[in-house]
């Protein structure tokens, strides 16, 4: 078998041309992470004075309101393209009513962050109830512990219109409720916020990579996990399924959560999916990195731009990462 007449052989081809210097080498670079693509999850906590550090989750913290607006303008100055907000409340119910209330911790927070940094980036709220409800479920439950999905969705129309009216620039609805994006476009829209874009979880996995953000965000269940709700980690075509279907419902951006196992995931969303697609590094990515990073087994800026990248390759056009603003220093 002979290589075709465009085919060069050694040593006309010489790949290492091309990496001869760091110049070279970001001339020709395939993929490239700007800060405009990152996105800063936060986590905003009621009733403390002072921001408290997340033991699982080196560096990162629950943020007071104050603490919040000031780590919100670093990540505008930094360039980053959004932030993602998480709150906790002081008092959790079984239907989770402190995440549509007007005075909640995060409709304030959104207050606050619209009027300072949204004119700079994109202001997007985390709409679900685990954080909010007593059980850490994410809806209202039925008779024998199951999350009721049609009353879930009611909620989940109450609370993205208590968002927008607060600020949010994206609602984005994390639960894995079948139904919730039209549940929750039909409910904009009878608020008046047809405007307001939603970015659909799409395709989030009941995956072991959560356990530091259960910590972050105190919205561990009390009993039982998710894997009724969230996708077995196993499917792959239920997660285009997933896809299509958020889509067909109206969600302008659809998201794949986690990212760094699931990079096949994203890959596929991203080859077929006709809007924007996002893609979450989540806490137990960031802890592992900075564990290893602190015995000097990685290094961890590199890693850090590295994981990144490996996004941005597979598809991903935006990514949440607890990273988002040191990341976008990083990467000017």
């Amino acid at each position: 078998m002979t290589a075709s007449s465009h085919d060069a052989a050694f040593p006309a081809a010489r790949p290492r041309r091309l990496r001869r210097g760091p110049a070279l080498r970001r001339l020709v670079a395939e993929t490239r992470v700007l800060p405009r693509n990152l996105v800063l999850p936060m986590f905003v906590k009621e009733g403390i004075t002072e921001p408290v550090a997340i033991s699982s989750m080196p560096g990162q913290v629950q943020h007071t309101r104050d603490s919040l607006r000031k780590a919100a303008h670093e990540a505008a100055s930094a360039g980053v393209g959004g932030l993602m907000l998480f709150g906790i409340p002081a008092h959790k119910d079984e239907r989770g009513s402190g995440a549509d209330d007007p005075d909640g911790i995060v409709q304030v927070a959104l207050r606050d962050l619209a009027a300072e940094v949204g004119d700079d980036l994109v202001v997007m709220a985390d709409l679900c109830l685990c954080e909010y409800t007593s059980h850490g479920h994410c809806g209202p439950l039925e008779t024998g512990g199951h999350v009721d999905n049609d009353l879930t969705l009611e909620r989940y129309a109450s609370v993205a219109a208590a968002q927008a009216e607060a600020g949010a620039a994206v609602v984005a609805p994390s639960g894995m409720m079948d139904g919730q994006v039209a549940a929750i476009r039909a409910g904009l829209d009878r608020a008046g916020f047809h405007q307001v874009p939603i970015l659909a979880y799409a395709a989030k996995y009941a995956s072991s990579f959560y356990g530091p953000f259960r910590e972050a965000a105190e919205g561990a269940p009390q009993f039982g996990d998710r894997s009724g709700y969230q996708q077995d980690p196993a499917n792959a075509r239920e997660a285009l399924r997933e896809v299509a279907l958020d889509v067909a419902e109206g969600a302008d951006m659809v998201m794949v959560k986690p990212g760094l196992a699931y990079l096949d995931i994203v890959a596929k969303v991203a080859e077929s999916s006709p809007v924007p697609v996002s893609a979450y590094q989540v806490s137990g990515e960031y802890a592992m990195i900075e564990a290893a990073a602190e015995r000097g087994w990685i290094d961890r800026e590199r890693a850090i731009v590295e994981t990144l990248t490996s996004y941005r390759r597979a598809g991903a056009e935006q990514i949440l990462t607890y990273w988002a603003t040191e990341a976008a220093l990083l990467l000017r």
